[in-house]
């Protein structure tokens, strides 16, 4: 890793700050956060070309900044760079940073108000339900991947990745064709596509319409008759948040638990959970994020933040914070910032690690004898700074058996089919001319047995 003579990561020439971008920062980020501690509990970062923003390294200054929202906020119009023009219309921080009115973004009553739809209908969801339908997604992708004759696959693209997207497509009452819009949306997102926001947004409007005429036994519905009465708008908004900010996190948890349990320095017999919990402390799926904004002129260390200058949490930093070592083994499991803390925390903990053990449970079960093609320490990791994700997760395993597919459904896949989203009739559908079925469309169609 390039490094400048002060001994910090080489960065972004604009500002001379180490750069949270690109192969360097990439290919090692625990020592950028280890040459960065040397400034204090924060320091100046670039997180896009020409971003400069104070990451928070130390999990104390974090946990003090997450809790205290009268001191903190998370409003992002205050953000003096964008107020003042200093930042690009196609910087590739505001797809993550710039304000949208949801939960994320909001503070105060507002805030609150939000939030309490999101708990409420989330915490609705049965737990035995959604290990079930990661259980039948699984099946579903491991079938289609794991019966190829040369026994090999790459699990970020062939299952990490499209997993949550059909889980949550499955908890948000998506018919067919409205779930294969939104995976779309949601993968293009984070592919860079073209429009991939204008495709979102229209099928979560075109889902929020279908539930104003047919309420449904989903989590959308549960979001619309919340007793906070959200509008429409409201609704779009708080889906896309959940949609979009919770399926790439739980990819990666995924594919990097799934990488460590099958790594050849895991201890056998150990359970799946503590891989999960070990990736969230040592590898955040959700790296540097959360970025708040003081209300008034506040000192980190020995440094003075400007009000309304941004401060991102490095969750990943703070968890490996050296200052922990000592007491790490006293610390709960749960201790980690992975979810973040405060009242911004992640509403949907406890089902994103249910989500997460079930899926590599499947896969284990599914696939006896798989193993990662290349040593743990040898994978290559998104160069980016908000998330911790692999680029590539490549396996080998002995070929499954094909089998006739109303005996390859299993009990489980039977039972939650029942209660799956029914394919719309055509009083129910767009005028648009229907495009070829995509991934939710053939995950519907394989658990009815068609």
């Amino acid at each position: 890793m390039q490094h400048s003579e002060s001994g910090l990561p080489a960065g972004c020439p604009a500002h001379g700050n180490p750069a949270l971008f690109g192969p360097a920062f990439g290919s090692d980020p625990e020592g950028t956060y280890a040459a960065l501690r040397a400034n204090g509990p924060s320091a100046p970062v670039d997180i896009a070309p020409d971003v400069q923003v104070e990451l928070v390294t130390s999990y104390d200054a974090a946990l003090y900044i997450l809790q205290n929202p009268a001191s903190f906020v998370r409003d992002s119009r205050r953000w003096n760079a964008l107020s003042e023009g200093r930042i690009a219309e196609d910087s590739p921080a505001l797809p993550m940073m710039g304000y949208r009115p949801n939960a994320l973004f909001t503070d105060g009553a507002a805030h609150a108000r939000l939030r309490q739809a999101i708990t409420d209908s989330l915490a609705t969801v049965n737990e035995l339900h959604l290990v079930r339908q990661t259980q039948q997604s699984a099946a579903y992708l491991i079938g289609q991947f794991g019966s190829a004759p040369h026994g090999q696959a790459e699990l970020m693209a062939d299952y990490a990745r499209p997993l949550p997207l059909l889980v949550y497509s499955g908890l948000f009452g998506c018919p067919p064709e409205i779930g294969d819009r939104v995976i779309a949306g949601v993968s293009g997102i984070y592919d860079g596509t073209p429009n991939a926001d204008q495709v979102l947004g229209g099928a979560i409007m075109d889902l929020i319409e279908l539930k104003r005429r047919k309420p449904g036994d989903d989590l959308t519905t549960r979001l619309m008759e919340h007793s906070a009465g959200l509008n429409d708008e409201e609704v779009l908004h708080q889906l896309v948040v959940l949609l979009s900010g919770g399926t790439a996190p739980l990819a990666a948890s995924i594919g990097t638990s799934g990488a460590l349990y099958l790594s050849e320095d895991w201890q056998t017999g150990l359970p799946v959970e503590d891989a999960v919990s070990h990736t969230l402390w040592n590898y955040a799926p959700i790296s540097n994020y959360a970025t708040h904004y003081p209300t008034h002129d506040v000192e980190l260390g020995n440094r003075t933040i400007r009000a309304n200058d941004p401060i991102t949490i490095s969750f990943a930093a703070a968890n490996t914070d050296p200052r922990l070592t000592a007491h790490r083994e006293q610390l709960s499991a749960k201790a980690h910032l992975a979810f973040g803390a405060g009242p911004h925390a992640c509403p949907a903990k406890d089902p994103a690690f249910m989500i997460t053990v079930a899926a590599v449970e499947a896969l284990l079960n599914g696939l006896p004898d798989i193993e990662v093609r290349v040593p743990f320490k040898d994978l290559n990791w998104a160069p980016i700074p908000w998330s911790r994700t692999l680029l590539t997760l490549p396996v080998r395993f002995t070929p499954r058996v094909v089998t006739p597919k109303s005996a390859e459904r299993s009990s489980t896949t039977q039972h939650v089919a029942a209660s799956m989203p029914q394919t719309s009739s055509s009083s129910e559908t767009s005028a648009r001319p229907q495009p070829k079925a995509g991934l939710f469309s053939r995950f519907l169609a394989w658990t009815r047995g068609e």
